[in-house]
């Protein structure tokens, strides 16, 4: 085999590599992270709140003051914490316009999970003051009903079953590898709430694989 065969074979090996995939997707994140927060910088130093509502519109643009995705490896405290206060609380699902990984200035409405609530420089350098921690839903099916995967591109996805926040009462997961960090503003409506032993199944995902 010649030398070019063999470090072809090489690199579809790595391309293969959940470990590797998930390294370079971290990278392209913290960059993407980078040219964000040197925009919430320039948005303060003009007089604009970095904790502005987005306005949302289904798929589409985002405005300002959307928060960079949470940086791994932060401590953070995870306790379920519903109340009937009219307010997104840890173990409730609600709803928030979530920006694409690979484009902060694109996104869509969906449900999201909140698991914690934190001060924002705790987690990234763009926000003021108390912003939620949360896990987007989707209801494509990505693992077995109450199991916990790690897809090929090294996203890990868990299983919460069906709830108050999906009308057609589908099926939702969680992805566990990717912490949404949101003004408090910017989520418009509480959508249901995950028992406790979901919550905690959620919470052990998490502190696997992003803290």
């Amino acid at each position: 085999m010649s030398l070019l065969s063999r470090l072809g074979s090489v690199a579809r090996s790595l391309a293969r590599n959940p470990s590797v995939r998930r390294g370079a997707r971290d990278l392209g994140r913290a960059a993407i992270r980078s040219v964000q927060e040197q925009r919430g910088g320039s948005r303060q130093g003009s007089g604009q709140h970095d904790g502005a509502r987005p306005e949302p519109d289904g798929r589409g643009q985002a405005a300002d003051g959307v928060l960079a995705d949470r940086r791994h490896g932060a401590p953070l405290e995870l306790v379920y914490a519903p109340r009937d206060d009219d307010r997104p609380d840890p173990g409730e699902v609600a709803w928030a316009w979530v920006h694409y990984e690979e484009d902060l200035s694109q996104g869509k409405d969906r449900p999201v999970l909140v698991i914690a609530e934190e001060d924002a420089s705790a987690g990234g350098a763009d926000g003021t003051g108390t912003v939620l921690v949360a896990l987007m839903l989707t209801s494509r099916d990505r693992t077995e009903p109450g199991a916990t995967r790690t897809d090929e591109h090294g996203a890990t996805w868990v299983d919460i079953g069906a709830g108050d926040w999906d009308r057609q009462g589908r099926p939702s997961e969680v992805r566990a590898d990717r912490l949404l960090r949101l003004a408090p503003g910017s989520v418009r409506r509480e959508g249901g709430r995950l028992d406790r032993e979901r919550y905690d199944r959620v919470a052990e995902a998490v502190r696997a694989v992003a803290l």
